[in-house]
């Protein structure tokens, strides 16, 4: 089965079950994937797929913090609850620790010396980690050890 028809199906489970916040977030996130599909006249790669669901999850994390700094707890609730749902679509993220050592196994790589090497180290744990490397977390430690 592929994902968007797994979507559906978690979709139509939501309608009936009558929890509208999951059936609206993927309504809105079937929605992002066939723009994407008809944009590329092509079916989803597992890549896109991914990149999508990722995209909307740093959305509704950004969206989330504003309303919690904006003092709008309610609002802030309501991103939360999407982002796990959206989460579930989403490979396991490494473990701080498992980006740690991925890191310095790059940097040894590539024998990365300054934090001018920055960029190609991100690269590289960005690609290595096969889309299961939270960049943000990943970017912190790169610079924590290139400094």
């Amino acid at each position: 089965m592929d994902y968007t028809e797994k979507i559906k199906q978690d979709m139509y489970q939501a309608m009936k079950a009558n929890e509208k916040v999951k059936a609206n977030i993927l309504r809105s996130l079937l929605a992002s994937l066939k723009r994407k599909q008809i944009e590329d006249k092509n079916t989803l790669s597992e890549e896109i797929f991914y990149t999508i669901v990722k995209k909307m999850a740093k959305q509704l994390k950004e969206s989330m913090e504003v309303y919690y700094k904006a003092g709008r707890k309610e609002l802030a609730e309501t991103e939360k609850s999407e982002l796990k749902i959206i989460q579930e679509y989403l490979p396991k993220q490494l473990s701080e620790q498992e980006t740690l050592k991925l890191i310095k196994t790059v940097i040894t790589q590539i024998s990365a010396k300054s934090i001018s090497d920055i960029g190609k180290v991100m690269s590289l744990v960005m690609q290595q980690g096969g889309g299961k490397v939270d960049g943000g977390i990943a970017n912190r430690i790169a610079k924590q050890l290139l400094q």
